[in-house]
Parts: structure tokens; C-alpha cells; sequence
């Protein structure tokens, strides 16, 4: 079993760049910050602000506060992380080099779920913003269009085409996207921002009481779970994009200074953004009244202010929500590359294409899986299978930060995650409390997927890695 512990070598910031099938080095650390806040800030936001009240009531507000500083801690360890080892990869890249081959394969098998996840989430969640937008303008589609096979429709078409139009604006370029990312961004902030300038005039201290009608444990019987952390382990989708970021280091052109002004300066506007966003939304309405609207901000907006500014918030949404997918389905493709160039998975996943220098064919293939799973399942199921293998990945990463600062103390560190004895541990046991928070159905979902993983590892990645062929090679093993 001693396939399970070896590790790859501490790689340098040179080693992506003068490997064969490099990435290309054309991100700056404003880049960075545009796609950590085009990832964070979208359908968590957008549309789990009414999930996550209907679970926890006005006491949302506290279970983004939860969740917003489990991914702070996380967020530093990522950023000491990425400076250290400047590699695409992520999660999956930081345990191979600590950990060993065993937990770096079972946390890439997470990061797929989460990144295919993700993506089909947000692609139903624009959706339902770009339905209620037409609907608005009196070209309302019909309902078998819109809406999954579970909820009464044929397929969700709409979130079928975002995820192909996405996918082209990836195949075109990485540069090309990141600078559509970065205007797309602005647009969604403005939105926020004028939902708050809207929303804010009406708040009404009584729509905030009872503050915690459901408690704050997560109780209630399964796929019917309510409470602040049940909310928490919900709406945690809307912090974690910060992680894509990290997936890029290989084509960032200083990784050491602009990943962690990336990581931390996206989960820095966007924590502020989402407290806000939230104590608006509650005061100007009761919970219960936009709970279930598939277009929530909306809603508010047309109740309390009026249609243009509803239609004009919804178009604002369906402009910018994409950007969530492109940040998502730009990490999935590099996690696939990463993997396929380790021998983990099929070594044909990691060409590059000399003429856009990106991994065309895996952003295409992924791009198909994720298409079929936004068309036919619904977002809440989705966003709770996503968490999963975020919160695994987050708690790797938590591991990784105290393992590596303990064995290896004294290698140069551009940037220092502070006070990591407490960093650390906080991003580890707030991620497993999440993960215990989420639907029973969906942790019994995640060790399936897990236990599959677990068999295309035996029965293929095992011998296919590249260090089991290298066994005789100095230095290829610690």
C-alpha cells in the first residue's frame, strides 16, 4: 500500500513553465481578483439567499457569517498554498506534494464533483433569472422549457445553452475570457449594488423576528433539514470560487505575489457584499414571501420598488451569472489537465491547443457532462452535492497548511497565512461541522461518488501514474 503515500516533489515556480505542454503565463493579479469575485459572487447570492432563509429564517444573515469565515480560513490556507507550490492543480496539486497519491486522488475526485457540480448549478440558477427576465418582458417560455423532469419539465434548456456558450468564450482563449470576466464582474457588482440602494429605504426591523425561528443545529427529518447551520452548510456555495483562483497559478505571471492579492482580496469584497446584500433583503420583505422564488433579489425589487428595476436587476443577473460557470469550468478543465499529466487519468486530457493555449478538448468534454446534469436536475439538490466536495477539498487544504508548516518550517513562504495554528484547525472543523450539517441523502451521495473514485483508482490511476513509472528515477519520489 505504499502507492497510497508517495508524493511528488516540492515543485518550483519554474517547473510549469519549462515543462512540456506548459500552460501559458498571461494573468495578472486584477485578472485574479475578477475571476475570484466572478466565481464567489453569483447564484449563492443571486438565488441560495432564499434557500438558505427558507432553513434558517432571518438568521440566514448568521449563517453567512458561519460560512463566510470557515472560507476565510480556508482562503489563507489556499493563498500560503498557491504561493508555495505556483502549479495548477489546487487542492488536488497541495496533497499530492504533502499528503501522498492517495489523498491527492480522492480530493481531485472531489474537486471534479465540485467543479462539474458547480457549474450545472449555476447554470439552472441563470436560468431562472433569464426566464423570469423574459417573462417580464412579456416572452415568457414555456414551463416544460425551464424547469427539470423532478419538477414537472422536459429538460431546463436555457441552462443547457449557457453552459455551451461558456464553454466556446473558454475554448477561444484564457486571456480573451478573463478580460470578458473582468466586465461581466463590474455589471454584477452594479446590480448588487443598486439592489441594496433599492431595498435598503424599506427595511423593517419586524421582518426580522422571530431572528432564529428553526434553531441553530441543523434538526428535521432528511431533505426537510432546517436551522442556522443547515442554512450555513446551504449557502456555503456562495463563498467558495475563491478556489479557482487558485487552479490558475500556472498561467499567473508573478503566482507568488498575485495569487494571494486574488484569493484574498475576492473573499475580502465579496463578504462585505453578501452582509449587505442579505440584511437588505430581510428588511425589505419576510422571509417567507421570496423564499421560494427562483429569482429572489428580483422579486424583492419588483415588490417593494418596481418592474423596470426587477427586469433591469434580472438582466443584470443573467449578463453576469455567467461568469460563475466560465471560473468553474476554467478550474474543472485545469484539474483534469493536472490529473491526466500526473497519469492519474487518461494522458490525452492534458494537450494543450497551440492555438488558444487551453485544454480545448477537456473544456469541451466537461462542458457536455455538465450540460446534461443542469438539464435535468434541480439547484438545491445540486448546490448540496457541490458543498461536499468543496468541504473535502477545504479540509485537505486545512491538513496540507499544518502539515507543510510543521515538516518543512523554514522554506521560503511569499505569503504567510497568519496566526496558521488557528487558522488551520478552524478551516478543518468548521468544514467537517458543514459537512454534517448538509442533507443526510446528499453525505450518502458524496461516499458513493467517493467510493467509485476509489475503484478507478485501483483498477486504473494506480498504474497509470507517472510515479509508479518512475520508481527508479531520483528525486521523481521523496
Amino acid at each position: 500500500m505504499e502507492f497510497l503515500t508517495r508524493r511528488k516533489a516540492m515543485p518550483g515556480s519554474e517547473t510549469a513553465a519549462s515543462s512540456p505542454g506548459g500552460l501559458r503565463r498571461t494573468l495578472s493579479w486584477p485578472h485574479l481578483v475578477a475571476l475570484g469575485v466572478g466565481a464567489i459572487v453569483g447564484t449563492g447570492i443571486y438565488t441560495l439567499i432564499g434557500v438558505g432563509a427558507e432553513r434558517a429564517g432571518p438568521a440566514v444573515i448568521l449563517a453567512f457569517v458561519i460560512a463566510g469565515v470557515v472560507c476565510v480560513c480556508a482562503a489563507l490556507a489556499y493563498a500560503e498554498l498557491a504561493a508555495m507550490i505556483p502549479v495548477s492543480g489546487s487542492a488536488y496539486t497541495y496533497s499530492y506534494v504533502t499528503l501522498g497519491e492517495g489523498a491527492a486522488w480522492l480530493v481531485g475526485w472531489s474537486l471534479i464533483l465540485e467543479y462539474t457540480v458547480v457549474c450545472s448549478a449555476v447554470a439552472v440558477g441563470w436560468a431562472g433569472y433569464f426566464a423570469g427576465m423574459l417573462e417580464g418582458l412579456g416572452w415568457g417560455l414555456p414551463a416544460a422549457l425551464t424547469l427539470a423532469p423532478t419538477q414537472g419539465g422536459i429538460v431546463n434548456l436555457p441552462a443547457v445553452i449557457i453552459v455551451g456558450v461558456v464553454a466556446a468564450m473558454l475554448i477561444l482563449g484564457t486571456r480573451e475570457s478573463a478580460q470578458v470576466n473582468t466586465v461581466l464582474v463590474v455589471v454584477k457588482i452594479a446590480a448588487l449594488i443598486a439592489f441594496i440602494a433599492i431595498a435598503a429605504p424599506h427595511f423593517n426591523p419586524d421582518n426580522l423576528q422571530p431572528f432564529m425561528p428553526y434553531g441553530f443545529a441543523k434538526s428535521g427529518t432528511d431533505g426537510a433539514e432546517v436551522g442556522v447551520m443547515a442554512a450555513a452548510a446551504i449557502i456555503f456555495f456562495a463563498f467558495y470560487g475563491f478556489d479557482a483562483v487558485a487552479t490558475a497559478a500556472e498561467e499567473t505571471r508573478n503566482p507568488g505575489r498575485d495569487l494571494s492579492i486574488g484569493i484574498v482580496g475576492s473573499m475580502a469584497v465579496c463578504i462585505i457584499l453578501y452582509i449587505a446584500v442579505a440584511g437588505a433583503a430581510l428588511g425589505a420583505m419576510p422571509f417567507t414571501e421570496f423564499m421560494r422564488s427562483p429569482e429572489p433579489l428580483a422579486h424583492i425589487v419588483r415588490t417593494v420598488g418596481s418592474d423596470f428595476w426587477a427586469t433591469l436587476i434580472a438582466g443584470a443577473a443573467v449578463v453576469a451569472l455567467p461568469t460563475v460557470i466560465l471560473a468553474f469550468m476554467f478550474g474543472q478543465s485545469r484539474i483534469f489537465l493536472v490529473m491526466a499529466r500526473d497519469g492519474l487519468l487518461p494522458r490525452r486530457l492534458a494537450r494543450v491547443s497551440a492555438r488558444s493555449g487551453g485544454p480545448v478538448r477537456v473544456t469541451a468534454g466537461t462542458a457536455i457532462l455538465m450540460a446534461v446534469i443542469a438539464g435535468f436536475f434541480p439547484l438545491g439538490e445540486l448546490a448540496a452535492l457541490a458543498n461536499a466536495g468543496t468541504l473535502a477539498a477545504f479540509t485537505a487544504v486545512g491538513i496540507c497548511l499544518i502539515v507543510l508548516r510543521r515538516r518543512e518550517p523554514d522554506r521560503p513562504r511569499l505569503f504567510r497565512a497568519p496566526a496558521w495554528w488557528l487558522v488551520g484547525p478552524l478551516a478543518i472543523g468548521g468544514c467537517i461541522y458543514l459537512f454534517f450539517s448538509l442533507p443526510t441523502a446528499t453525505q450518502i451521495n458524496f461516499v458513493i461518488w467517493n467510493m467509485i473514485g476509489v475503484v478507478v483508482y485501483l483498477l486504473y490511476s494506480r498504474r497509470g501514474s507517472l510515479l509508479n513509472h518512475a520508481k527508479s528515477s531520483p528525486g521523481a519520489m521523496e
